[in-house]
């Protein structure tokens, strides 16, 4: 990440005493880093600031360039009266996924009750907080949980969340595994969907665990509580029950 915001801040350092959203854009496009896409160029509300969204191999990344458009701004930037993470409200405005473009199929699939309500999680076996959230999972009545397998914690991950995949029934071996620390008997080394799941993660920017998703297509990182929880699910699902 260091490496990350140094490029960029030679990248803007480059950049003219005056500017435009066009000449921004220009510039930023031809000073780019490999794989980096320009998405937008936007006057911010911050103090006359221009937002510049940059997707690259990890997610959307957010800068800030003053008026001038001679110095960077990293972020983030916070509200001193309110204490709030601009920034971080703003990748998540960037990070929202259409629920209809996850590949379902390449998840775990575990059914409660009526299904009605739906959560997608990106989860690492050896994850202590995606043991938490599956226990609040189990929780909640009248869900429907895709789990991806998204091994990125550990080196020994990968060979764990293979054998999940490889498991006759899946969903009880995940299930043991994070609820009962019972490791699978199956042994990794089947034709699995983790690598593509793995890439799908990183182009979302998801670098923690669990990640998670609803139909509404907003993003969350981290364990939460079951009431927490079922708000959330209420408001992204209202006829779910």
């Amino acid at each position: 990440m260091y490496r990350r915001l140094v490029c960029a801040a030679l990248l803007f350092a480059a950049l003219p005493a005056l500017a435009d959203d066009a000449a921004v854009r220009r510039l930023v496009e031809s000073r780019l880093m490999p794989g980096d896409e320009l998405e937008r160029v936007l006057r911010s509300p911050y103090e006359g600031l221009y937002e510049v969204d940059v997707r690259g191999a990890e997610g959307p990344v957010v800068y800030y360039v003053n008026p001038s458009a001679t110095l960077i701004f990293p972020g983030p930037i916070i509200d001193a009266r309110s204490g709030r993470n601009l920034t971080q409200e703003r990748l998540h405005a960037l990070s929202v996924v259409k629920w209809q473009s996850l590949p379902l199929k390449l998840a775990i699939k575990a059914v409660r009750g009526t299904g009605a309500s739906k959560i997608a999680v990106f989860s690492d076996p050896n994850c202590p907080y995606c043991r938490r959230f599956e226990k609040t999972l189990t929780q909640i009545d009248n869900i429907t949980v895709y789990t991806f397998l998204y091994p990125i914690l550990t080196a020994s991950s990968v060979p764990l969340a293979e054998s999940v995949w490889c498991s006759k029934d899946r969903a009880k071996a995940w299930q043991d595994l994070m609820l009962r620390r019972v490791r699978p008997s199956a042994a990794p080394g089947c034709e699995s969907p983790i690598k593509k799941i793995v890439a799908l993660g990183r182009s979302f920017g998801a670098v923690t665990t669990p990640t998670w998703f609803l139909p509404d297509g907003k993003r969350f990182e981290g364990a939460m509580s079951r009431t927490e929880l079922v708000k959330l699910l209420d408001a992204a699902s209202p006829r779910r029950r």
